[in-house]
């Protein structure tokens, strides 16, 4: 079975980044080879409405058959606003506790992101875990998409 990977916004925007453009690229790669497909939310659609043109068109470049299209439920605004009441993290970070609720419901493999303040961030994902354990949830394995790319057999 194909590896389910969340993306957010900064894995979209990393594909044209100079400092996250190499293992961004890489890891769409493994997504032409069918070795893994994109969890993609209404959300990240709604943050890239304002992104420049290319950036926005990317996931329109790729064929639909390759991400698995999910929306931000009731459940999914709860649990983002739990890890804010928790502390996970501030009220700013609104959007990034969605993206997580989202791959959390969803069961996602592996939520990406290139977010190390709030999401990729070994403290905030211990938070955001404490609390889906205590709420009857499954753990989130967070990961920046350079874990997640293939480097052969060195």
């Amino acid at each position: 079975m194909k590896q389910r990977i969340y993306i957010d916004t900064s894995v979209v925007g990393g594909y044209f980044d100079e400092e996250f453009k190499e293992a961004t690229i890489k890891l769409f790669e493994r997504l032409i080879q069918d070795e893994v497909i994109f969890v993609v939310s209404d959300l990240l659609d709604l943050e890239l409405i304002n992104a420049p043109t290319h950036v926005r068109l990317l996931l329109h470049s790729y064929p639909a058959d390759k991400f698995q299209r999910i929306e931000l439920t009731e459940e999914a605004i709860k649990l983002a606003d739990t890890y804010i009441n928790e502390k996970v993290v501030g009220k700013t970070s609104l959007e990034d506790c969605r993206h997580i609720a989202l791959a959390t419901i969803y069961k996602v493999d592996v939520l990406a992101s290139w977010n190390f303040k709030h999401i990729v961030n070994l403290d905030r994902i211990k938070g955001y875990n404490s609390v889906n354990m205590r709420l009857g949830y499954s753990i989130i394995e967070i990961r920046s998409p350079k874990d997640l790319v293939n480097y052969g057999n060195d």
